[in-house]
């Protein structure tokens, strides 16, 4: 049975990275293989030396949306934060509230405007679990999220961000996140190119990623966590590119937990790898079968996440505590900013 304090270790808070690797691919990278426990160290840069032609790399395509927004309740004018989760039906928005306890259904928060512009107005309306509220706009919910938003880095990232940019990966397309699918801000446009001259091919998965995914597991039996849900899309192209890659034995490697997550839940929701879209509450953790994926580029997560159990789940809990003692004892960089590994 795995207990909570199996998913602890320390790390020093300068182990923490607070800005991203210039340029991307600059990151560290250390490389573990299953079948023989051997470790080595590298850099993303250098990613095709332990790729084969023919592997497919399968990321997500998800954009994070800058949805921090700050305003003053009208009539007090109170400092309100409103983080925006995700959009639910009839206009509404899933969303943080900040005070929320304050905020009686039918509040309003006046986002601050330009000069000779009426204020942008956001309602508040109920209560949701976790301590979740409802929220809508006036007016074009997207219209008010880029006049007004600003992207909510994680929790431990102290430092402002120089460049919003730099918590979008290149190849970011669909509009929805509320945090980075981090292992793919590692690429370049540059690595991308090598990579597919090289013969291995990408593929995209959408995952819109909330920011339960740093909620920490509380319970003492990790299994009991209540997992949190994702909407996920697995197009047909990525489909047919997985079966051609399976076929001609080649390896499906996933750009992070996400596209795992997005992959191995398609797998099991139809029993075979099929087109998908829809919510998932597919929990990863150790005694998974993998359906899909064969590999995992991903970078080093918090002490007790079911990131962090997802990936136990593909090494083993003993093997990957070994990963993350290495890494430690080799000055990695750790999380959202930091340094990556590829698990073979």
């Amino acid at each position: 049975m795995i207990r909570l304090e199996d998913l602890d270790y320390e790390l020093p808070p300068n182990f923490i990275a607070q800005q991203p690797c210039e340029p991307r691919d600059a990151a560290r990278l250390l490389v573990y293989r299953r079948a023989t426990g051997e470790i080595k160290h590298s850099q993303v840069a250098q990613l095709k030396d332990f790729l084969h032609p023919g592997d497919l790399l399968v990321a997500n395509d998800t954009r994070v949306i800058p949805a921090r927004l700050i305003g003053k309740r009208e009539g007090t004018g109170g400092r309100v934060e409103v983080l925006l989760l995700r959009p639910q039906e009839q206009d509404w928005w899933e969303a943080l509230v900040r005070p929320s306890q304050r905020l009686k259904p039918g509040a309003r928060i006046v986002l601050e405007s330009e000069e000779d512009k009426s204020p942008d107005v956001v309602e508040v309306g109920a209560w949701l679990p976790h301590g979740k509220r409802r929220v809508r706009f006036q007016d074009d919910p997207n219209a008010v999220i880029e006049r007004h938003g600003t992207t909510p880095l994680p929790p431990y990232i102290r430092e402002p961000l120089a460049d919003p940019a730099r918590y979008q990966t290149t190849y970011a397309r669909v509009s929805g996140s509320a945090a980075a699918p981090t292992a793919g801000l590692h690429f370049t446009p540059r690595l991308v190119q090598e990579l597919e001259e090289y013969g291995v091919r990408f593929a995209f998965i959408t995952l819109h990623i909330g920011l339960d995914t740093f909620q920490p597991i509380r319970e003492e039996n990790p299994l009991q966590h209540p997992i949190h849900s994702e909407y996920l899309e697995v197009p047909a192209e990525t489909v047919h590119l997985i079966q051609g890659t399976k076929a001609r034995q080649g390896r499906v490697i996933a750009v992070g937990t996400t596209s795992v997550r997005a992959l191995e839940s398609a797998a099991a929701a139809q029993g075979v790898m099929q087109p998908f879209s829809g919510e998932t509450r597919l929990y990863i953790y150790p005694g998974y079968r993998f359906r899909v994926v064969d590999g995992i580029l991903t970078n080093f997560h918090l002490p007790r996440s079911t990131l962090l159990l997802l990936v136990a789940a593909y090494t083993g809990l003993a093997e990957l505590k070994r990963i993350y003692r290495t890494a430690i004892e080799e000055n990695y960089r750790f999380y959202s900013f930091g340094d990556a590994s590829l698990l073979l």
